[in-house]
């Protein structure tokens, strides 16, 4: 369901290309119009990117405050991140687990977010392969369901991980909401096949953004909400297996310090967008980290 709607999106796209560039050549030759027309498309997406930095704009800490140069960094790493994680790297997904010839610790298994696929985790799959680390991601389903829903799938996919793996836990990666759907499989189903949880900018309090978007999942993470309330409640004691990464500069989630989850192990970053923690160097310096502190 992804696929299709990052394809009817990237279909309208063209479609918007396509008009601007005839508009363009009753004036100019054609090349210089297609270019225009490109161009054109590549400035809306770029104000999309700009007016979420603008919605999610909060105080930041002293010592986590960038200078120009870094915000324009943290801009276009970020809208790079997005255009070839919506563009290309979901729209290309396949499901897949990788098992390593001779495995490394637990397995990874890798949660996407809200509207994504696991295409989102192409690069961390990457150096988990070259780490000699067994994984998998999980495509979770329909796009706007119930994140109570989504922990149901993610027990079959670590059940089906585990069984492959021959292992005995797992290590969970997961992306924003993913996050919360981890922490919602992990009251349901309990600790006993899960050795850490790492969280990247997860809303563990919501988003100020949430009541833009469609879907169940999205009023499950808005502020202040009843599920997500319960949730609090419900796995304080659970806690001390989750690592929560977030950046102080996260464009989607706000405030950014709903990232911060008390009882667990918190790394806050400057710097980083909400789709570049997906290839994010420093991010991934973490993760892995994490991952090895375990195995």
């Amino acid at each position: 369901m992804v696929k299709r709607m990052l394809m009817l999106i990237m279909a309208l796209q063209v479609a918007s290309a396509i008009v601007i560039a005839w508009a363009f050549a009753r004036l100019l030759p054609a090349d210089v119009a297609l270019l225009l027309a490109a161009i054109v498309v590549m400035l809306v997406r770029m104000a999309i990117t700009a007016n979420n930095f603008r919605m999610t704009l909060r105080p930041v800490p002293e010592h986590a405050q960038l200078g120009r140069l870094q915000h324009l960094q943290l801009f276009f790493h970020e809208f790079a991140s997005t255009m070839a994680a919506t563009s290309w790297h979901m729209l290309r997904h396949r499901p897949r687990m990788h098992l390593a010839g001779a495995p490394r610790g637990y397995p990874v298994l890798m949660v996407h977010g809200y509207g994504a696929n696991g295409g989102f985790w192409v690069h961390l799959s990457a150096q988990l392969e070259a780490q000699g680390y067994s994984h998998a991601t999980v495509d979770l389903e329909p796009v706007f369901g119930d994140i109570e829903d989504f922990a149901v799938q993610l027990e079959q996919a670590v059940q089906a991980l585990l069984a492959a793996s021959r292992s005995e836990k797992v290590i969970i990666v997961a992306h924003s909401m993913g996050g919360l759907v981890a922490r919602a499989w992990l009251r349901r189903f309990g600790t006993d096949h899960v050795a850490r949880i790492i969280t990247l900018g997860t809303p563990h309090y919501g988003t100020d953004l949430a009541h833009m978007g469609p879907g169940h999942n999205a009023r499950q993470m808005r502020r202040n909400g009843d599920w997500l309330a319960q949730l609090d409640a419900d796995d304080r004691a659970q806690r001390r297996l989750i690592t929560s990464i977030y950046s102080w500069h996260d464009n989607i989630i706000a405030p950014q310090d709903s990232c911060h989850l008390p009882g667990a192990r918190n790394i806050a970053l400057p710097g980083v967008g909400h789709v570049a923690m997906g290839r994010h160097p420093d991010i991934a310096k973490h993760i892995l980290a994490e991952i090895m502190a375990i195995t």
